[in-house]
């Protein structure tokens, strides 16, 4: 049929164009996250593209979102202004009837969005914590090369060794230079082994001298050591972190319905629920002025996005304290997004008027004017 061919068409060649644009704005988004959280030694250098691409993987349900929202928007927008409404409107095509080509249009990416939201989006969670906690567990001494000044993850402690003794987690000559609770100090030693006491690792020192002075004292008090220990982490973040929410499965979601999970779940669903309603609010919220601009119409839609999505957010936080239940917040807040957008849609296809005409008073006016003349 041309109605439904030419609008897919249109759809589609707007749909490409916005998601490219979205894309390359997330991902120059995320790419500085991830340059930051790199510089301050939560991710490994090296792994840096690959967090970027699970990041962006995580937030295509979105990006998805809202590239069909606008792209269904600008092409509805489209067609007012340069008068093909009016063309369809006179054929017999009612408003109604331009959710049939927007669905068929939709739907594959309707699939892609819930299946991405149900079952991609925790794996790419967990993928990025895996990678976090590897890099975060390695300690302070394992990232050291030999021969090169490396910082701790807390900045407060720099160590150098000289090399690696093959075999036994020892170094040699080994320099260690911190400042902790208003204390520097600066240890040197001969050699250096890594043990695991009382759940946490120490580096012990052989054969070394330890300078120490507070700040603003100048006095330094100087030690010579046999054997020294220096902690340099627990030993309880060797362990498995407790799994949250938004790195459980769909069907662990399920399972354990706690208040933490069911609003997971929720926003999981939600996502899914939010793209097939805006599909029904771009069809009815789409208009254009012909004496205003092509921005102010769009602004509006994507303030409705926000709106929308930051409710996805607030709901599941409503279920995680209790303000509300599962089962009333998909109800209350999908159900209702969707019944306003229906009834707004037959409103403006039944040409519903909100104001009352007034009352044609034109023909006592007539006859007080004929008894007038009379």
């Amino acid at each position: 049929m041309l109605f439904q061919s030419s609008i897919r068409k249109e759809l589609a060649r707007s749909f490409g164009a916005t998601l490219v644009v979205l894309v390359t704005i997330v991902m120059t988004i995320v790419l500085i996250r991830t340059l930051g959280q790199a510089s301050r030694g939560s991710i490994s250098p090296q792994d840096v593209m690959l967090f970027m691409a699970y990041s962006a993987l995580g937030r295509l349900p979105t990006i998805l979102t809202l590239s069909l929202f606008i792209a269904m928007v600008s092409v509805l927008s489209r067609m007012y202004r340069d008068s093909e409404m009016v063309v369809w409107f006179t054929s017999g095509q009612g408003l109604a009837g331009f959710l049939r080509p927007m669905f068929h249009f939709a739907w594959p990416v309707l699939l892609v969005i819930a299946l991405m939201a149900l079952f991609v989006w925790p794996w790419t969670n967990q993928q990025t914590q895996d990678m976090q906690s590897r890099y975060q567990q390695r300690g302070d001494l394992d990232r050291i090369a030999p021969g090169q000044f490396q910082e701790s993850s807390g900045g407060n402690r720099v160590f150098f060794i000289d090399r690696d003794l093959a075999g036994d987690k020892a170094s040699s000559n080994v320099f260690i230079a911190a400042t902790e609770k208003g204390k520097s100090s600066i240890t040197t030693a001969r050699s250096g082994r890594l043990e695991t006491r009382d759940e946490a690792q120490f580096l012990m020192l052989s054969n070394g001298q330890r300078i120490e002075n507070v700040a603003g004292n100048p006095a330094l008090k100087v030690s010579d050591f046999e054997e020294y220990g220096v902690k340099t982490r627990d030993a309880s973040l060797l362990g498995d972190t407790i799994p949250q929410a938004k790195l459980l499965s769909t069907r662990a979601l399920i399972k354990d319905p706690s208040r933490a999970n069911l609003g997971e779940l929720a926003w999981r669903l939600g996502l899914a629920l939010s793209a097939i309603n805006l599909v029904v609010l771009a069809v009815a919220l789409a208009s254009a002025n012909p004496r205003g601009g092509r921005s102010g119409n769009m602004i509006f839609i994507v303030l409705a996005f926000v709106v929308y999505n930051n409710l996805l957010n607030l709901g599941q936080s409503w279920i995680f304290v209790g303000l509300i239940s599962f089962g009333h917040l998909l109800l209350a807040l999908h159900g209702g997004v969707l019944l306003l957008g229906l009834a707004w849609l037959a409103k403006r296809h039944s040409h519903w008027s909100l104001r009352r005409r007034p009352r044609q008073r034109l023909a006592p006016l007539a006859v007080r004017g004929n008894e007038s003349v009379s």
